[in-house]
């Protein structure tokens, strides 16, 4: 036990730091982008000095440094700061929005891409496990090279394409499913998830090839070692060798590629919501990039590799938990 949690310990330490490192190219990237906001906010005509007075009202006037230092302890403390489009509003009309802090932009947009994600991991998860596992059960069968076929194509496709291609299925030829995911505060589970149901469908077809071939293939590794062979040789069914004695020796890697797809389905869905106009932190991401509001996009370029950086984490951590050679590598 105390190997593991000081191998706990010192993964977390290591995303701390991989965060850290990660929040200094998020800033200084996001601070590259071309255009300026007061500038957008002013148009073409604006003088140099309504220009200059309002990034000096923003704070953008100092320098870079000082700008991240100040950011970096803001957002420890959970300040992620005021959206620059909510701030200019409030400085025209006088009237001081409490949607103007990033977080109350952000946090109900992120319980919408945490639906949406969890739909779509209810649906993915078992069902590319259970492909994988009839896949190496009937291995080289006309079932498994057809999974194949049709995982490998969905991935392969752009998501856009396979998002249209949903709608044109089960929204126009037959509508079955609404094409424009329009989600409000106040609505029931069952029309939100009905509302949600096609997004989650288009990633469900983007992830489930990784987490399919990743769970066949692990369980192929498996199937020649001598303990699988004396299983068989025992007489017990294909099915419950695989389920009893390959699968469990197979968690590892699975577990890791169903991390990784989860992490996609958190950081990855700024097309799949833009296209289906999902409220999501994506959707929220791209509209604040065109308004330059640079608060909002280094706020969620930050929650995108936390999210990322902890589910890659939680999947090293529960590899090695699995599985003792890990833990003892000596």
């Amino acid at each position: 036990m105390g190997s593991v949690i000081r191998i706990v310990l010192q993964r977390l330490a290591l995303g701390l730091l991989t965060l850290l490192i990660v929040s200094a190219v998020i800033f200084g990237a996001v601070n590259l982008l071309p255009g300026d906001f007061a500038q957008a906010v002013l148009g073409q005509s604006a003088t140099p000095e309504a220009v200059a007075a309002i990034r000096t009202q923003l704070g953008l006037d100092q320098p870079l440094p000082v700008r991240y230092a100040g950011w970096l302890w803001d957002a420890a403390r959970g300040d992620l700061g005021v959206s620059f489009a909510q701030a200019n509003f409030a400085s025209f009309t006088g009237r001081v929005d409490p949607s103007a802090t990033v977080l109350a932009q952000i946090a109900p947009r992120f319980a919408n891409t945490m639906f949406l994600a969890g739909v779509t991991a209810a649906i993915a998860v078992p069902l590319a496990v259970g492909l994988g596992i009839l896949a190496a059960l009937w291995r080289d069968t006309p079932f498994d090279k057809g999974a194949n076929i049709a995982t490998l194509s969905s991935i392969s496709s752009p998501e856009f394409f396979v998002a249209y291609i949903l709608i044109l299925l089960l929204a126009v030829v037959n509508p079955v499913l609404p094409s424009l995911s329009n989600i409000f505060p106040g609505m029931s589970f069952g029309e939100r998830l009905e509302r949600t149901l096609l997004p989650a469908l288009t990633l469900t077809l983007v992830v489930t090839a990784h987490m399919m071939r990743m769970t066949r293939a692990a369980i192929l590794n498996l199937m020649a070692q001598p303990y699988i062979e004396m299983a068989r040789l025992k007489g017990m069914r294909p099915l419950r060798v695989i389920l009893r004695h390959a699968l469990p020796n197979a968690l590892a890697p699975i577990v890791n590629v169903v991390a990784l797809n989860l992490a996609y389905l958190v950081t990855g869905v700024v097309v799949v919501e833009v296209v289906f106009v999902y409220p999501g932190i994506g959707q929220l991401f791209v509209d604040s990039v065109k308004l330059r509001d640079i608060p909002v996009v280094q706020a969620c370029c930050l929650i995108f590799a936390a999210a990322y950086i902890l589910l890659n984490l939680t999947a090293d951590i529960l590899s090695i938990v699995s599985n003792p050679r890990l833990r003892h590598p000596k």
